[in-house]
């Protein structure tokens, strides 16, 4: 079997994977999140390790024994820096964290080719700008940095001792010539840092070292090889089969995207859609992200004083859609595609003395289904082809959230059985064409599909005022916000 191994931002996953793509088991162990300043967010990189140490030693130990691979995602961006003891400096800087905007316009002008690089906007939440923020606000640690690595190469250094990372994730870092798959020399330099500070870059499907000699004893398991892997979401998509030109899924996470493989680098950063390397060789893909999906779940149940995210679903399932004014607009950390903002913030809007619960739950689930039909446009518009979206991550459990979301991009909505393991399942599977020597297309196959939620062209039709009312308030509630 084959063991997968997610070092995500709410947590990290272990799930063990069979050789016929079934999953075995599974195991989370949480992380917490530090938010000291705002529009900063920041993780303990010894964290992750001890999560990922803890979900591994929490799989049966006679099931470890079996592992004969490992294969690592994980989310991207986050920038953790080590000195020259292979320590980290300071507290990795994450993803969603928006203080290096200012940084983002220094880096484009230092690079004016940055974007026909990359094939992306420098967005906050990428690697090298928060580079630049150290270097301006933290010189003293940016003087000792030796190494950058991602969140999952730094688990990879513990479990192997070896500096590695794969396309699809340093395709995220903005120091990636993601057409020709290698580091850029000048978006490097643009930063201050040189190819000698970067890990070496393998295919998601190449093997990256081996399974240190004493970790393997701890975790009860042979010395296997760990396979390069892929950041979460290329991941995610090896996992359910999106591999091929055009297959394309929906990922409800902590974040929120659209994802959509292609056999050609297509970028189109005018609108903030990510163009970079898939976890396989010879592919790219596309992207429309939104930084909270689930995340506003959460946070909304918390809101309404449920006390589990199912809750606020029936709650928002009883009040029914598109039934009330209540309009959310789900910027809890920012937002990127297609408005590239960091700045502006979520927003409740058409309050009355009937709103209830119910209705601020519905409102929600409606908010978030409208910023991935923003997304969806951005992608089209970038001669992108969606015909349906396979559904993973955690927002996959509720099908009633699926018929908003299906209604709003007007698409079917394919939910595949063992779809919300997300991220994990694709790092196992892509461990397993390291170890046997299969092709991605023998391994990465899309599970058997569980059901389809086909777009509801009533729901569709109600639906769409407050779709059109959700898109001329972005510009009027981030103006008020300045």
């Amino acid at each position: 079997m084959f063991l997968g191994i997610d070092v995500g931002t709410s947590g990290v996953k272990a799930v063990l994977v069979s050789e016929s793509g079934a999953v075995l088991a599974q195991t989370n162990a949480p992380l917490g999140i530090s938010r000291p300043v705002p529009l900063w967010s920041e993780q303990d990189a010894d964290d992750w390790w001890a999560a990922t140490d803890a979900a591994i030693l929490a799989l049966d130990s006679r099931l470890r024994a079996g592992v004969r691979g490992i294969g690592l995602a994980g989310q991207m961006h986050g920038a953790t820096l080590l000195g020259a003891d292979d320590r980290p400096l300071r507290r990795a800087i994450l993803w969603n964290d928006g203080r290096s905007f200012a940084e983002c316009d220094e880096l484009e002008r230092a690079e004016p080719a940055t974007r026909a690089i990359t094939g992306n906007v420098a967005m906050p939440g990428f690697t090298a700008p928060k580079l630049l923020w150290v270097r301006k606000h933290e010189p003293d640690i940016f003087a000792q940095v030796r190494s950058v690595l991602l969140p999952k190469d730094y688990v990879r250094l513990c479990m192997t001792g070896d500096k590695a990372s794969d396309m699809s994730d340093s395709a995220g870092t903005l120091w990636l010539d993601v057409a020709a798959r290698r580091w850029s020399v000048p978006m490097l330099a643009a930063t201050g840092l040189s190819e000698e500070q970067m890990p070496t870059l393998y295919e998601g499907t190449q093997v990256s070292g081996t399974l240190r000699p004493a970790i393997a004893a701890r975790w009860g398991m042979p010395v296997v090889p760990v396979a390069a892997g892929g950041g979460d979401n290329a991941a995610g998509a090896a996992g359910v089969g999106v591999i091929g030109d055009g297959d394309a899924l929906l990922s409800l996470g902590t974040s929120g995207v659209i994802f959509v493989a292609t056999t050609v680098f297509r970028p189109n950063p005018a609108r903030a859609v990510h163009a970079f390397c898939h976890c396989l060789p010879d592919m790219w893909h596309q992207m429309s992200v939104h930084l909270s999906a689930a995340a506003c779940i959460d946070w909304a149940a918390r809101l309404t004083g449920v006390d589990q995210p199912a809750a606020l679903f029936a709650l928002a399932e009883q009040a029914g859609p598109a039934t009330g004014p209540e309009l959310f607009l789900p910027y809890l950390s920012g937002e990127r595609t297609p408005h590239n903002d960091p700045h502006v913030r979520g927003a409740f809007l058409g309050l009355g003395n009937d709103t209830d619960p119910g209705r601020l739950a519905a409102a929600v689930l409606e908010g978030v289904a409208f910023a991935h039909a923003d997304g969806l446009d951005a992608l089209r518009e970038a001669g992108t082809k969606i015909s349906s979206l396979s559904v993973i991550g955690g927002g996959a459990r509720s099908s009633y959230w699926g018929r908003i979301i299906a209604a709003s991009l007007n698409l079917p909505l394919v939910y595949l059985e063992g779809g919300e393991v997300g991220p994990a399942l694709g790092a196992g599977r892509l461990a397993q064409v390291v170890v046997t020597g299969e092709t991605a297309a023998q391994v990465c196959v899309r599970p058997p599909v569980s059901h389809v939620v086909e777009p509801d062209a009533a729901l569709a039709e109600r639906l769409a005022p407050k779709l059109a009312r959700f898109r001329a308030a972005y510009p009027l509630v981030r103006q008020i916000q300045e």
